[in-house]
């Protein structure tokens, strides 16, 4: 008879409770961050679906409650030096007990637990028909019945193919993201339904814009399926969409302002370094041909713009000039737009100063913005690669957080140069004298220098700074700005200025379409979704 040592058997009770700790700890870390390769959950019947639904909106709502609250939390973080001590901690408490907190829950919660039983429950109240040939109504690569495909992630980019080492299968699986592919009109009326329901839970300044951003979202996905099975290939599209984009906002802010959200101009205006009143004195100027006397007061007197004695001198000149009408024929007066001194009140240069200093200045500006957006990300949904290799981490996003700053820091550059060399062509050609062989007629020389179009043809060569920032952000940018400009471009072309007012229907409809679009991409062509939505759908809705 053979008697197992003591010891040994301990060591071996304390691997086996070891190894189980360590599978419970996996299962915690899939119940808030779901691992690439989870397997399509097989639902037999409706009760099935709706119990999966329930256990998903559940898991969505919480992981969305803890997203929001750690967003709000950075954000007072940063600005809570400057609020009263007594006040700080109602504060900290609204960051994570606020209403936005359980909106955002309740909205992606809503959604998840909706799409989720729809896409499940469909095929069970339409099954599909066997048949040994194909239907004539199904598109290319669409199945008559449920399928698991999945997707690989290319892990490396070199071109040669290279011997890897076998893998287990846990291993393996966290190398694809598997999805369940579905009749596409199954996923567009998930997606529409689940949409539609759930963003009439967030306020209604932040549903139009979760509408615009899902509708381009949308249109990209079909659109780079369209191209992908037509095999069509525009190099650089992003650069030029977002070219065009650009172009339009940037018209807007300056000839139709009442055509943007009012936040989304106030942060352009924020960012560009510009003075609020050289803005609206160049708009006064574009309507009316005069301006208010106090907004350039503001900019010749606040401390805040630094106004060097030569512009100070020139601005004051030009005012005294403009009002009482100076006799001297041959001094240029502007009477279209801003001049130069009062966009960039404290660089004399438009060409040895500015530059520099405009680029140095908005880098700086956009600094803890950019920085948080690249720095964060690692540390909180990338803590085991961190942890690995810390230095690599941070020192890429350093090195992202300094793309980012150069792209915008180029971009407004690139509009203020664009702006200040029109206007010193149109002082050069008015102020020719008659004889000269240079000399235009005045109707040609404004409309090439101050008319409208002119503010925003120097739009389209800020695409140019993208060239700056990371390839894989560049569509990101544009997806971003999309919506703004095609708001803008509605309300010019409409006259409805001021924005859509359809009211919840509108908004509702607006989601519900684009997520219609999306969802239908996501479940049966994932690829041709940016990598962005692809990862955080796959995080709240998983396979299915």
């Amino acid at each position: 008879m053979y008697f197992t040592p003591r010891r040994a058997m301990a060591s071996f009770e304390n691997l086996v409770a070891l190894a189980n700790h360590q599978e419970r700890l996996k299962e915690a870390r899939k119940m808030v961050w779901r691992v690439r390769g989870e397997p399509v959950v097989e639902l037999p019947d409706l009760e099935a679906c709706l119990k999966h639904a329930s256990l998903g909106g559940f898991r969505s709502a919480t992981l969305a409650f803890n997203i929001r609250a750690a967003f709000n939390l950075i954000l007072a973080f940063i600005r809570i030096r400057r609020v009263p001590k007594n006040q700080r901690l109602a504060i900290l408490g609204r960051a994570i007990f606020g209403s936005d907190t359980w909106r955002f829950a309740a909205m992606l919660g809503t959604f998840t637990s909706v799409y989720k039983f729809l896409i499940n429950a469909l095929p069970l109240l339409f099954p599909p028909e066997k048949s040994k040939h194909s239907s004539p109504f199904l598109e290319d690569g669409e199945c008559d019945g449920p399928e698991h495909t999945t997707l690989e992630v290319s892990l490396t980019n070199g071109g040669h193919r290279r011997r890897s080492a076998r893998l287990s299968l846990s291993a393996h699986a966290q190398q694809v993201i598997v999805r369940k592919k579905t009749r596409r009109w199954h996923a567009a009326l998930a997606g529409a339904v689940a949409g539609g329901l759930a963003v009439l839970f967030e306020k209604r300044g932040r549903r139009i814009t979760i509408g615009q951003q899902m509708f381009v979202r949308g249109l990209q996905g079909s659109f780079n399926a369209f191209t992908t099975r037509r095999n069509i290939s525009i190099p650089h599209g992003d650069i030029i969409l977002f070219s065009l984009v650009s172009a339009q906002v940037l018209y807007a802010s300056f000839v139709r302002p009442d055509s943007l959200p009012a936040g989304y101009r106030a942060w352009i205006i924020r960012a560009s370094q510009v003075p609020p009143e050289a803005i609206r004195i160049n708009h006064d100027m574009i309507h009316t041909h005069t301006f208010n006397t106090e907004d350039l007061d503001k900019i010749l007197t606040s401390p805040k713009w630094k106004i060097t004695p030569q512009n100070a001198e020139s601005l004051l000149s030009k005012k005294q000039d403009f009002f009482l009408h100076s006799p001297d024929a041959s001094k240029y007066l502007p009477t279209a737009h801003c001049p130069c001194a009062a966009l960039h009140p404290g660089q004399t240069s438009c060409l040895k100063e500015m530059p520099i200093q405009r680029f140095l200045d908005v880098a700086w500006f956009m600094l803890p913005v950019y920085g948080a957006l690249h720095f964060l990300p690692p540390i909180l949904f990338r803590t085991t690669a961190f942890m690995r290799n810390p230095t690599r981490m941070l020192l890429k996003a350093l090195m992202g957080t300094a793309k980012s700053c150069t792209f915008l820091g180029v971009y407004v550059v690139i509009y203020q140069a664009s702006i200040c060399a029109r206007s010193n062509f149109h002082e050069f050609f008015s102020t020719l004298p008659v004889t000269s062989m240079l000399r235009l007629p005045q109707w040609l020389v404004d409309f090439l220098f101050v008319s409208r179009a002119t503010y925003w043809l120097p739009g389209v060569a800020t695409g140019l700074s993208m060239f700056a920032e990371e390839k894989k952000r560049r569509a990101e940018l544009a997806m971003y700005v999309l919506p703004k400009a095609l708001e803008s471009l509605w309300n010019i072309t409409t006259g409805k200025v001021g924005g859509i007012r359809a009211g919840k229907p509108g908004e509702a409809l607006l989601t519900a379409l684009g997520m219609a679009m999306v969802m239908s991409t996501y479940q049966n062509d994932p690829q041709h979704l940016s990598g962005l939505v692809r990862r955080i759908l796959y995080q709240f809705i998983g396979p299915n």
